[in-house]
């Protein structure tokens, strides 16, 4: 038997039961689950030309191949139950080769074949753990993570698995960041759950595809009490601030309580997690203090307010706006859509979709379902979208310079553009509501399974272009003079993304403010580390935003991997510090602009976006593709540190 979780726990399933689960699952995923069981690799080889298998569900596989499949594989593993579910057959790394080309329906080549196996983690060893340390030498390097959400939890498991000394500060009662923040009705995740979770903390059991809201709060707060942290967390307690003392290489992080009282922890180093998506941007609307109905930021949704009846404005209509609205518009007597630019939506009709209980046996139950799965829902993501993303200077449009950067965006623009128009029909006011005006996937892409477009049909909801020139105790006036009558506000307007750490103070060498220092243009070497920082780490930092593809936990995971690293150096070595040289700073920061100038994210054309700063320019946005971030950060590279070794 087995000790591979992912190898599949036994079962007695019947023949009928099977049959079942077989009619909801994945087909190429089974198919591919069916090598490792026999170690015959015709399961694939006979399907070589199905289909393209960039829907992770079922491809593009035909109904009479999906059945064939099923056919072929109710035998095999009835036969694998009744042999008492062995461990799977061992295969080549040559067929595991294969088995990739086939699942991606392309060569995976040598560039990210690496990246993507330490992902799936097929031999269950957790690639990515850090070594443990020398208890009594890591107890002696205390480090304070600030921010417990996907990115600080997993900084305290690898502290914690490494012997690292370590407190978590976090404002909110529980884990989950904006997953315990973000409580609005329609909340969910817009990239794949079996993908959008540790590779290490893996769940088979997510009820839906992109999960909502609770279930991710839960998730997180699952995976905190398996790894035993609450202990290590100080909750509904606020870093004030955090000054590096040069005499005895340590921070001071003032932190605060609930109740206000504040006091101090010392520590070696500080690794902030606090995310760019976490403090609520609020627009400067004249008169908005003067409403005398309730009115709060989707960020932190009053649930104590009854919709039921009321006139909602809606003000913004970005990521969070694109999902409250479906989610509210039967509940209210009149929503109004405030919108100030028209969003890309791509089509994905399995968006709301739930995750079946075959689907659930499957990945219990069949040796590797769960891995090649993370493997399908991943490769969509990993960088497909970025060339399409990318200028061509040689393009241009005869007649419209701001319609695409390059043929390919072109061609995503006719693909968008179409899944808007046929669900709009015939309506013409509408179309020129929604259809952007600036080249496809130039702003945050939304998924769409038609619920938005759908929503501002209704008799009940508008959609408001105008902008709006202020607010009274009972409206929302727009510039047209138009008053719109409305009982709530809800503000969707989105966070302080640009301003990277707001609003914590972190003090380095000689007194330097980091945000005072950064000012509109933040940068860090690798979005890790700063000059003048010694022992200062950051997740999430300056220019590791993903508008591409992949997912926040994977980059998470590659920089904390990294972090351990630094850390590790520092305890074993006895130094004092470490901090990034100038140089590589600024040629990272260097290279990383030069980069992103080549980006449909940088065009002119597109005026607002939580991508830009107040001059339009680019500094959170990673423009990397996946293979080159996670060779950027596989291990420190000490000829651009500063080491200060100490006495």
């Amino acid at each position: 038997m087995s000790t591979n979780p992912y190898a599949g726990q036994p079962f007695t399933s019947s023949d009928g039961e099977i049959a079942a689960a077989l009619e909801q699952v994945s087909i190429p995923t089974l198919l591919l689950s069916l090598v490792h069981i026999t170690g015959d690799p015709r399961f694939i080889r006979e399907f070589k030309q199905a289909g393209v298998f960039l829907n992770e569900v079922q491809g593009f596989m035909s109904e009479e191949d999906k059945a064939k499949a099923r056919a072929l594989a109710l035998p095999v593993i009835a036969d694998y139950r009744d042999r008492g579910c062995p461990g799977p057959v061992p295969l080549s790394p040559e067929l595991i080769g294969e088995m990739l080309d086939w699942a991606a329906c392309e060569h995976v080549d040598d560039e990210y074949r690496p990246m993507v196996l330490e992902e799936m983690d097929l031999e269950d060893v957790d690639p990515r753990r850090p070594v443990a340390l020398d208890p009594a030498a890591a107890a002696d390097f205390p480090v304070v993570v600030i921010g417990c959400g996907e990115s600080g939890l997993l900084a305290g498991i690898r502290l914690k698995q490494a012997n690292i000394a370590f407190t978590i500060i976090e404002k909110n009662a529980g884990p989950g960041g904006t997953w315990w923040e973000n409580s609005y009705p329609g909340a969910r995740v817009d990239v794949a759950n079996h993908f959008y979770c540790y590779s290490f903390e893996p769940s088979n059991d997510w009820s839906h595809y992109f999960a909502e809201q609770p279930e991710l709060r839960a998730y997180f707060e699952t995976v905190l009490a398996r790894h035993d942290l609450d202990e290590n967390v100080r909750w509904q307690t606020e870093v004030v601030s955090a000054t590096w003392n040069d005499d005895d290489g340590t921070w001071l992080v003032i932190v605060r309580a609930e109740d206000g009282t504040e006091s101090s922890i010392q520590a070696k180093a500080v690794i902030t997690a606090v995310g760019q998506l976490n403090r609520p941007q609020f627009p400067d609307i004249d008169g908005a203090d003067t409403f005398e109905g309730p009115s709060f930021h989707s960020a932190a949704w009053d649930h104590s307010v009854d919709l039921t009846g009321k006139r909602v404005a809606l003000i913004g209509a970005g990521a969070s706006g694109f999902q409250i609205a479906p989610a509210i518009a039967d509940q209210v007597e009149h929503l109004t859509v405030f919108q100030r630019t028209a969003q890309w939506m791509f089509p994905n009709p399995m968006y709301h979709d739930s995750v079946g209980d075959g689907v659930r046996w499957a990945m219990n139950h069949l040796p590797y379902y769960n891995r090649w799965y993370r493997f399908l829902v991943m490769w969509p993501g990993a960088d497909k979208g970025l060339e399409a993303a990318r200028s061509d200077p040689a393009y241009s449009h005869p007649d419209d310079p701001n319609y695409a950067v390059s043929e390919m965006n072109a061609l995503g623009r006719l693909m968008f553009t179409d899944w808007i128009t046929t669900q709009v029909g015939d309506d013409p006011e509408l179309l020129s509501k929604v259809l952007p005006d600036y080249p496809a996937t130039g702003k945050r892409t939304l998924q769409d399974n038609g619920t938005w477009l759908t929503t501002l049909r209704r008799d009940d909801v508008e959609l408001v272009r105008t902008p709006i020139e202020r607010i009274t105790p009972h409206a929302v006036v727009t510039a047209d003079g138009v008053t719109h009558d409305v009982d709530i506000i809800v503000y969707a307007t989105g966070f302080r993304a640009t301003e990277v750490l707001y609003p914590l103070n972190i003090t380095g060498r000689e007194g330097v403010d980091l945000r005072t220092a950064w000012g509109e243009r933040p940068s860090a070497y690798l979005g890790i580390t700063v000059p003048g920082f010694p022992n200062f780490f950051m997740l999430y930092g300056p220019g590791n935003h993903l508008a591409h593809g992949g997912s926040l936990i994977f980059n998470s995971e590659l920089q904390m991997r990294y972090v351990n690293s630094c850390l590790a150096e520092l305890i074993t070595n006895g130094w004092n510090a470490i901090e990034p040289t100038t140089d590589a700073t600024e040629d990272w920061h260097r290279r990383h602009q030069a980069e992103i100038a080549t980006m449909v994210w940088a065009h002119p054309s597109i005026k607002h976006s939580y991508f830009k700063n107040s001059d339009g320019e680019i500094h959170t946005v990673s423009p990397w593709r996946l293979p080159v971030y996670w060779n950027a950060v596989r291990d420190p590279d000490w000829s651009n540190f500063v080491v200060n070794k100490g006495k």
